[in-house]
């Protein structure tokens, strides 16, 4: 045999006679799986095209910010497990496209949402003016129970503001249990609190504990539902 492809054994063949079976069965043991999410949530993200939804959904989640993103499609989602309250919890946060002609897609990811993000560009007039359309998805669509939070981003824009802080805290003050903040995705400012607030407001509602069996059959599942018409709920909007 050509002693280039000469292997040579290890003393003793299948090993040593001395190695601990203790040991053995210790590297065989599996390791321990993570432990589960108490609680699954689903919170959609909703608003004009451009206003950076994109943006606000992928720098809570990965802390990163593209310059140039390009408009979604349709719907997209990123998984984000955070603790609050002594509890793990797994976000399923969805991305809906701005564009209209997306409507009849996106509608069904609003049933299942226990947190709506609404979000303008504060340096864009018509991207606040489209907010009563939103709140009319809103109403039409989504659970009366699901938490709102109107956020105004692009706060790194200061200088190119054209909505006041005023303006949109007045929108928000008309819409039953609405919360408002303003936020800067490229900056990286507000960004982690908006999103954990909202899971805070929802978890403030669910009861301490929840069986397993009602937990997985009650609170998210990875696809929406098919579309079927639902029942109107009662309008959120009030007016002044």
């Amino acid at each position: 045999m050509d002693p280039r492809y000469d292997i040579p054994r290890r003393a003793g063949g299948g090993g040593s006679a001395n190695s601990s079976p203790a040991l053995g069965a210790q590297s065989r043991r599996r390791k321990m799986p993570p432990r589960p999410a108490d609680y699954k949530l689903q919170i959609i993200i909703i608003g004009s095209r451009g206003v950076g939804k994109t943006s606000l959904m992928e720098r809570f989640t990965d802390d990163t910010f593209c310059e140039a993103c390009k408009s979604t499609v349709g719907v997209d989602f990123k998984i984000k497990t955070v603790e609050l309250r002594g509890k793990k919890i797994r976000l399923q946060i969805w991305d809906t496209a701005g564009q209209e002609r997306f409507n009849s897609i996106t509608s069904a990811y609003y049933r299942g949402a226990k947190g709506i993000v609404l979000v303008y560009d504060i340096t864009k007039q018509e991207t606040f003016d489209d907010l009563p359309k939103w709140m009319k998805m809103i109403d039409k669509y989504a659970s009366e129970e699901a938490e709102l939070l109107l956020v105004g981003n692009k706060l790194d824009c200061e200088t190119d503001r054209v909505i006041s802080r005023q303006q949109a805290e007045r929108f928000a003050s008309r819409i039953s249990g609405m919360r408002f903040c303003e936020a800067s995705a490229k900056d990286n400012f507000n960004v982690d609190e908006i999103f954990l607030k909202l899971v805070d407001d929802i978890l403030s509602k669910m009861p301490l504990e929840i069986p397993n069996k009602e937990l997985s059959n009650s609170i998210l599942s990875l696809q929406p539902e098919p579309e079927v018409p639902p029942e109107l709920p009662p309008p959120r909007m009030r007016c002044c």
